[in-house]
């Protein structure tokens, strides 16, 4: 059985990541009591419904310090040798602020302080251990909608099985750093193609930028030791027992030369048969 606790801080995503993963064909539960997640587990895990074998449950902090009840909880799945994942949903304060603004929507925890900021750090405190043991972490600060049912489904629509989910993004610095990366690379050393005129408005993704990149030295050798430093990474974060690892790779603006090495760099590792997913950050920003 597949079964993956979803959570984070209000106002992240929660619900529309459920919403996708119901999608991709889990069987969703939706703002249970923390205390009641095994149950919910031994309940699917018995069940001879083949529905019931992919199971998500979302769970968030509107119990106020009752949330801490999901780490026994855990603890309790744990002891009983039950297998599940934590996809945990992360966005920057002053995005959470505004979502909820824009929503006119109460916070969970609005009535226990007396303001939305307080609302938003208190939660982002209650919640700072749980990140810390999540399997999956997506931010979704600068991510529309499409951008997040990506991510999902790039996670959990493929075989569980297949070891450890490795997601290659481009980003760009000027827009601020992933939040979820585990290794960054940082490529605003390479030649620049926005200075082209004929090649500013297009993206690591035509193949003139492409090209006109990895014509350089500095580019390939780049690259190939990039490559190296991730095929020496990736056994020793298996061996920790990551279920996801995001390499982030940047530029200034996220649309030449950082497109252009996560390209690479996925494409080796599709080669390599390892389970990858890529996804460009800042790609369509002011274009």
């Amino acid at each position: 059985m597949e079964f993956i606790i979803v959570t984070g801080l209000s106002g992240a995503g929660k619900s529309v990541a459920m919403n996708h993963m119901e999608d991709i064909g889990f069987y969703c539960v939706d703002n249970i009591p923390p205390m009641l997640v095994p149950t919910i587990y031994q309940l699917c895990e018995k069940s001879n419904d083949p529905h019931m074998k992919k199971v998500a449950v979302g769970v968030d902090s509107r119990l106020g310090d009752a949330f801490n009840s999901l780490f026994i909880s855990l603890e309790k799945l744990q002891e009983e040798k039950g297998c599940y994942k934590i996809l945990f949903l992360d966005a920057q304060d002053d995005v959470l602020l505004r979502r909820y603004k824009e929503t006119r929507r109460k916070h969970p925890l609005g009535e226990i302080v007396s303001s939305m900021e307080e609302a938003v750090h208190l939660e982002r405190e209650l919640m700072m251990s749980l990140r810390s043991r999540a399997d999956y972490v997506i931010d979704t600060s600068l991510l529309s909608p499409m951008q997040l049912k990506e991510r999902v489904t790039s996670l959990f629509l493929g075989e569980p099985s297949l070891g450890m989910w490795v997601t290659c993004m481009s980003f760009g610095f000027k827009y601020g750093l992933p939040a979820e990366a585990d290794l960054v690379f940082d490529v605003r050393c390479l030649p620049n193609p926005f200075y082209i005129p004929e090649l500013k408005p297009h993206t690591g993704l035509d193949e003139p930028v492409f090209e006109y990149v990895m014509q350089f030295e500095q580019s390939k050798g780049y690259a190939e030791r990039m490559i190296e430093l991730v095929d020496y990474s990736l056994p020793l974060y298996q061996k920790e027992g990551k279920s996801q690892l995001v390499i982030a790779v940047g530029c200034t603006g996220g649309k030449h030369r950082s497109v252009t090495l996560t390209r690479i760099l996925y494409r080796h590792l599709l080669e390599n048969n390892h389970p990858a997913a890529v996804h460009h950050r800042d790609i369509n920003k002011q274009r």
